[in-house]
């Protein structure tokens, strides 16, 4: 077990390295904080790497049984659940910025300028914050003052006293996840039929767009499968503790860990502009100059 407490921490110093290597070279070119997509996907390396942390340490308070209080858990639970549902939500968003740009090419420019990129942001935030304040609203009615004093280990499920607020949980989640499916659907399909109608330029610009959402489809579907995650711990406890540690670990690694750690690589890697700025400073200036420079 000790071992697999060590792999897991050299994996997520490892990618929250390479995280910090991306947002530095986010911050190396004006037109990638002035680009609406580009500012979008800083927000999702920002969430990705606050929710690696948190988890992680909330992963080694389990398995080393290390209890806190129950306010202090409130507060790591709010922050944990906001950014949980802030990198699908932005996903979404660059879906439609992508579909402003291939559908609505003359309008891109007014409707993706930094400022609504802003108001975007904070229109992100705001949507990522309901499902907290759903399950919270109904854990405030319950929860007795001597209750927030008390020391356990931290965990969303002890925000659950009645079944119902499990459901409730799930069918916000489900929610969420399914108006986000559909977007994409709606805005790949949308994206393939400009692409059909169009010729030449236009053309190879909107086989790209298609590509883009796609991969934030693939994505999308990554995020999608760690929302299990906490049903199947949620019954294990119930069984045995142990088994409970055991399956947690497996979880992050598998469905939460991964999804996480791909997701930058899959849309920084794939972007031509990004990846020559990234390589050019990974490299230390030994990499070829670009004419992007």
């Amino acid at each position: 077990m000790n071992e697999r407490v060590i792999l897991v921490q050299v994996i997520v110093l490892l990618f929250i390295s390479i995280n910090c290597l991306m947002m530095a070279t986010f911050f190396m070119k004006d037109c990638f904080y002035s680009t609406m997509r580009y500012i979008l996907f800083a927000i999702t390396l920002l969430s990705d790497s606050l929710f690696l942390v948190i988890t992680n340490i909330l992963l080694n308070f389990t398995y080393f049984r290390l209890t806190m209080q129950i306010w202090l858990c409130v507060i790591v639970y709010i922050v944990l659940s906001i950014y949980t549902f802030v990198t699908p939500v932005t996903l979404t968003a660059m879906t439609l910025e992508r579909y402003v740009a291939v559908c609505m090419p003359l309008r891109h420019g007014e409707i993706c300028s930094t400022r609504n990129t802003i108001n975007c942001i904070l229109i992100i935030h705001a949507l990522s914050s309901v499902p907290c304040v759903a399950v919270l609203s109904t854990f405030f009615t319950y929860a007795s003052r001597s209750f927030f004093t008390q020391d356990r280990i931290c965990s969303v499920e002890i925000f659950i006293f009645y079944t119902w607020q499990g459901h409730l949980r799930s069918t916000v989640s489900e929610f969420y996840f399914s108006i986000m499916c559909i977007t994409i659907v709606v805005s790949y399909v949308k994206i393939m039929k400009v692409a059909k109608a169009a010729s030449g330029e236009d053309k190879q610009s909107s086989r790209k767009g298609l590509r883009t959402v796609a991969v934030h489809g693939f994505q999308l579907l990554l995020c999608l499968i760690q929302l299990w995650c906490p049903f199947i711990e949620a019954a294990v406890l119930q069984i045995n503790f142990l088994l409970f540690i055991n399956v947690r670990y497996f979880n992050y690694i598998t469905f939460t860990l991964a999804p996480r750690c791909l997701s930058p690589l899959i849309y920084g890697l794939r972007d031509e502009k990004f990846v020559h700025v990234l390589k050019y400073y990974a490299l230390c200036g030994l990499y070829k100059k670009h004419n992007l420079f």
